[in-house]
């Protein structure tokens, strides 16, 4: 890489600086600058409509400050201007903003457009920096000072012959960053003293990272060192418009905040010339994790994607923060994990405040629900899995479960190296354990009849009949006990010694319109078998007793040993005689 091209730049000399001891406590001023430096970068530069939707959305934001144009840059700009204030669109409490160069035409077809206005801030600007005074203009310091003065005495001239009109006055040195600090301070005291500027009537000083040219702690340096030296920082609200050249726009605006600057100018999701202004949204919303009101408002985050989306005819990437479509969703095991124990603590707690590992937001404050969360690819593991039959289907999967359910679902991913859907999940699980076909072929068990007992059974107790039979024999079976699963277990052991344990026994509602609850029941025999049966059922009882006559169908099918006659009376242990064996 060529290097040598390159030098670094000088950083402010300034061993007291004080901001980085600073914390953000309130939202800056916010003045958002989508219809006019937005507007300016994109290809296809915003018609009347997408215009008046981008407006209205701003004000219902929030937004009290909206650049809505450069009037004299053309004539749509103008037309919006005008149509905004012949039409009464403009709210009591917002002001519109419009920005001019130092140009004496520019500045009057500026304040033409503003006729009529209730309020309104005038944005003056011209470039300071030594690159552009050198090789653009050719001017030395007092050349580029007396443009901007002059600018700013024309601005306060017009403005006094405008009838009923509250005019306000920005002045930007722009590319600011590649400005001597002495020289941006002389300009703008300058400015200030043409438009009278007093503690009554302040001026709104805008510091632009017009290019990012170096880490934002210098930025934060430059701002601090223009709030110290300004002769009065009363009459100065001190305002911030960084560019995101370096990628560090955010992290320049949120330092040069705690430098001292009163205001922020930016962009809906960053958007502005080459790589963008500040993004807005990531702003404000950064100020919602730290538990500061950022005074804009975002509920309903998928709506404002798509307002910005429509106006601006670019897309807004699914990683960027907080709005993009996949920054809610983690694909890592180790990540679904984690915020899957995070959501069951916060719900056993009863959590008022936050605090879920890898989401530093609740999706929900921003409109987005806990659907897609947890997404499953080749990446993802049991939590993820879990996760979307519970959330998704109602399906709570014990953890044995699970981790032997969730390896065909990797299995699947793999396979066909795509991400695998919730609906793609659930035909999974209901082929593996709903609909599996393990009660056909001789020497099954199968259920025959099953009533419940009519008379109340002791709390938490179940009592009912059944009968259960297995090739040509058949049982009646007459069980009580805590738990349905237990109660059949021990009827079956009672009457023809056979030797199983109940490992696991559940039933939980189930999110479907044909079935009322599904159950989980794990039957062990010896010390190595160890099986589910899953079943749908109209009760919980009736669930969890299909559910173990298929995990003893499927004990039956992975045990060693031939398969005959079940009767008998009950031995010891099924490890000694085979548990299906004569």
């Amino acid at each position: 890489m060529p290097i040598q091209k390159y030098r670094p730049f000088t950083p402010v000399d300034l061993p007291d600086r004080a901001w980085p001891s600073h914390t953000i406590t309130r939202a800056p001023l916010w003045c958002s600058v989508d219809l006019r430096d937005g507007n300016q970068a994109l290809v296809e530069p915003m018609g009347p409509d997408r215009k008046r939707r981008m407006f209205v959305e701003l004000v219902r934001m929030g937004f009290k400050e909206i650049e809505v144009g450069f009037p004299s840059a053309s004539q749509p700009d103008f037309d919006f201007v005008r149509e905004l204030i012949e039409m009464d669109q403009i709210p009591d409490d917002v002001t519109i903003q419009v920005l001019t160069q130092a140009r004496e035409h520019l500045i009057r077809r500026t304040f033409e457009a503003l006729r009529g206005a209730k309020r309104a801030i005038v944005h003056l600007y011209n470039s300071t920096s030594t690159l552009q005074r050198r090789v653009v203009f050719g001017l030395d310091r007092r050349a580029i000072r007396d443009i901007a003065v002059r600018g700013a005495e024309l601005c306060a001239q017009l403005a006094a012959g405008i009838d009923g009109t509250d005019v306000r006055f920005e002045y930007s040195p722009e590319s600011f960053t590649g400005t001597e600090l002495d020289f941006a301070l002389d300009v703008c005291e300058g400015v200030m003293d043409a438009w009278g500027a007093s503690a009554e009537r302040k001026v709104i000083l805008n510091l632009p990272a017009t290019v990012e040219l170096a880490t934002p702690n210098v930025y934060a340096d430059q701002i601090e060192w223009m709030g110290r030296h300004l002769v009065h920082r009363d009459w100065v609200v001190l305002s911030l418009h960084p560019h995101n050249d370096r990628g560090t726009a955010v992290a320049a605006a949120e330092l040069g905040v705690m430098a001292g600057a009163d205001r922020v100018e930016g962009t809906l999701f960053g958007n502005g010339e080459r790589t963008g202004n500040v993004d807005v949204v990531t702003l404000a919303l950064n100020l919602l994790t730290q538990g500061v009101d950022p005074e804009l408002e975002i509920h309903d985050i998928d709506e404002l994607v798509a307002v910005a989306e429509h106006c601006n005819r670019l897309p807004v990437h699914p990683r960027h923060p907080y709005a993009g479509g996949l920054v809610f969703t983690a694909f890592s095991g180790s990540h679904q994990d984690a915020i899957r124990k995070g959501f069951a603590a916060s719900r056993k707690n009863g959590d008022v405040e936050w605090a879920v590992p890898y989401l530093p937001v609740d999706p929900s404050d921003l409109g987005r629900t806990y659907e897609a969360i947890i997404r499953i690819n080749s990446q993802s593991g049991k939590s993820g899995v879990g996760y979307v039959l519970e959330a998704d289907f109602g399906l709570r999967l014990p953890r044995d479960l699970l981790v032997e359910f969730s390896r065909r679902v990797q299995t699947q991913a793999e396979r066909s190296g795509e991400e695998v859907s919730p609906a793609t999940i659930y035909a999974l699980f209901e082929s593996e354990y709903l609909d599996r076909a393990d009660d056909a072929g001789a020497g099954v068990f199968r259920l025959d009849e099953l009533s419940l007992a009519a008379t109340a059974s002791p709390k938490g107790a179940v009592a009912f009949t059944t009968s259960v039979s297995r090739g040509g024999d058949k049982r009646r079976l007459s069980c009580a006990g805590a738990a349905p699963a237990a109660a059949l277990i021990a009827a079956l052991y009672a009457e023809t010694g056979l030797d199983v344990f109940v490992s696991h026994e559940s039933a939980d509602p189930l999110r479907a319109p044909d079935e009322a609850f599904v159950a989980y029941v794990e039957l062990t025999a010896g010390v190595s078998s160890s099986v589910f049966g899953v079943a749908r059922g109209t009760t919980p009882v009736v669930a969890t007793i299909v559910a173990t006559i298929r995990a003893l169908n499927h004990l039956r099918a992975i045990a060693s040993g031939a398969l005959g006659h079940w009767g008998g009376a009950p031995v010891a242990s099924a490890i000694s005689r085979g548990i299906f064996s004569d």
